[in-house]
This record gives C-alpha cells, sequence and structure tokens, in this order.
C-alpha cells in the first residue's frame, strides 16, 4: 500500500514541477520577445512519466477494488417495503407551502 501511495504522490510532484518549468519556460519566452515557442522535449516526458505513474498508482492500489453496481446488488440493499414498487425515481417535492 505504502508503494502505490508513494507512486501517486511521486505523479503529483512531477505534474508540479513540470508545471513549475512550464511557467518558468514562458516567463523566459515573453522576457526574450518570443511570445511562441514549443515546450522543451523533457518538460513533455516528465509530464507523460508522471501521468504513466499516476496510473499506475491508482489501478494497483488496495483502495481500487471496484464495486458490483448491478439491479441485484441494489436490490439486495433495499428494505421490502421499496420492493412493491423496484423503480428508481426522484423524488417529488410539493409546490408552495401550506
Amino acid at each position: 500500500m505504502r508503494s502505490i501511495n508513494l507512486l501517486i504522490f511521486l505523479a503529483w510532484i512531477g505534474v508540479l514541477h513540470a508545471a513549475y518549468s512550464t511557467y518558468e519556460h514562458l516567463s523566459r519566452l515573453k522576457s526574450l520577445g518570443q511570445p511562441e515557442g514549443d515546450l522543451p522535449f523533457n518538460i513533455v516526458v516528465e509530464v507523460l512519466l508522471s501521468l504513466v505513474l499516476g496510473i499506475v498508482g491508482a489501478n494497483f492500489g488496495e483502495d481500487s477494488e471496484l464495486k458490483d453496481i448491478s439491479w441485484r446488488t441494489e436490490m439486495r440493499k433495499r428494505p421490502i417495503e421499496q420492493m412493491i414498487n423496484p423503480f428508481l425515481t426522484f423524488p417529488e417535492f410539493k409546490k408552495g407551502a401550506k
């Protein structure tokens, strides 16, 4: 579990560092009078690596177990009184106070 949290933490640090590096790069271009320019390759690689680390950390964590969302499991949670009308609907509110 700790290694997964470490991967997600490293991914966040990588994204934040890439954002700061992008800000510095664009500030440098603006100070040189070149408002347009491509991002350096190392910033793009850093963002992509952080993205991969974040995806791996999120997918293989212990908290990433998917819950069953079928109709049968939803009906198991409901009391028998709600089984008379099994159609889930929005609540109806009466307009105005009496």
